[in-house]
């Protein structure tokens, strides 16, 4: 994979990148809009992902950012403390700022970004972490992963502006083979679990803008249950700490939508800590329920699915699958369903149903978790 990014710079700049590194995206198995509310994700990194291939700056240049993609290979050019870039290039231009807040980077300093990507853009795989974790790996190499997750996010959250949480960075620079990440967003506690189950990964089709969608108003209705529960509560700080037995108490406490807001937070923080314990016991069985029952939160509660995603879940149920659910946020994007080893009819039937509803294939491949990110070797040996 790291080929076409560091081809594309030399082609570009007309010479050859300083260093180059890579990042998965990731598959969350269960934990939906838990991250910014302070509850714990259990995501995986999967095969595909984003390169970036970096060097110096042009003489002469000062604080100038050169940036261009496979995807588009029109050259983005800015000063990168004064403007930023629209597009993929801002999350570029916002790890600059981030590690020249850090010291790593001097205020006038230019570079050159060459960024070459598989993972798909909308479809909930956090495409955009990818990209941000890779550049801050390779523009940054002696940072620790933690820091690079940390650099990443504010790039994304601070400077892009997507009110996103730091399970999907996280994930992309701790990613380890044959596990998920059991990673509580509040005390930034990550725990590896093996997992080495059968997942299928469908893509809708449909398509999500995270810095435009839906995500920032649940943020801010999630923001203000906090503030209306800190009645009931003072010492809260998070939704997710919310006692999951005193849910007949936040009911009485909220109304619409923020209740059902603040039901699905605390209800699927329950959901992914039990779901953490099934995985380490291997009961898929009873993990596949947990699946099933945080997509119906999601569609009914958090209001974040979309008929394709329901049509993917509701294909995978009635052809027996253990378990299905929307990945990735929600609004389009992407659902994963859990099958057994020997399972051949699931995928069939889920796109039977989904060409049946929609006139189009919905593409289906199996994920396995994957390393996360470190750096790319220049040369071919």
């Amino acid at each position: 994979m790291p080929r076409p990014a560091i081809d594309l710079f030399r082609k570009t700049f007309g010479t050859t990148p300083r260093a180059a590194a890579s990042a998965p995206g990731r598959v969350n198995l269960i934990g939906e809009h838990t991250d910014y509310n302070g509850g714990p994700v259990l995501p995986i990194a999967i095969a595909q992902r984003a390169t970036a291939a970096i060097g110096p700056g042009a003489p002469g240049d000062s604080g100038v950012l050169e940036a261009v993609s496979t995807r588009d290979n029109s050259v983005v050019r800015v000063k990168w403390q004064e403007e930023l870039p629209e597009g993929w290039a801002a999350y570029l231009a916002g790890v600059l700022r981030e590690l020249w807040s850090l010291d790593v980077v001097p205020p006038d300093g230019s570079v050159r970004i060459a960024v070459a990507s598989d993972v798909p853009i909308g479809a909930g795989l956090s495409s955009s972490a990818a990209l941000a974790v890779a550049a801050a790996t390779a523009l940054a190499p002696s940072l620790a992963p933690r820091q690079i997750a940390g650099v990443a996010f504010r790039a994304e959250h601070d400077h892009v502006g997507v009110r996103c949480g730091v399970m999907d960075q996280t994930i992309s620079a701790l990613g380890k083979r044959g596990h998920a990440l059991l990673f509580e967003c509040a005390s930034l506690e990550a725990t590896q679990i093996g997992f080495g189950a059968r997942l299928l990964l469908v893509d809708t089709g449909k398509r999500h803008d995270l810095s435009t969608g839906g995500l920032n108003q649940r943020r801010a209705e999630c923001e203000e249950a906090v503030k209306r529960l800190k009645i009931e509560l003072p010492e809260l700080a998070w939704l997710a700490s919310w006692p999951v037995e005193w849910l007949p108490r936040l009911k009485r406490a909220l109304r619409e939508p923020l209740r059902s807001r603040a039901v699905h937070v605390v209800s699927e923080t329950a959901r992914t800590r039990f779901a953490a314990q099934l995985l380490r016991q291997g009961k898929l069985k009873q993990f596949g329920k947990l699946l099933y029952e945080s997509h119906e939160s999601c569609r009914r509660l958090y209001e974040c699915s979309s008929p394709e995603l329901d049509t993917v879940v509701a294909a995978a149920k009635r052809a027996g699958a253990l378990g299905a659910r929307l990945t990735g946020a929600g609004w389009g994007g992407a659902a994963i369903v859990l099958v057994n080893k020997t399972d051949k009819k699931t995928a069939p039937a889920i796109q039977r149903a989904f060409e049946r509803a929609y006139g189009r294939p919905a593409p289906i491949s199996e994920v396995q978790a994957s390393a996360g990110a470190h750096a790319e070797r220049l040369y071919r040996q």
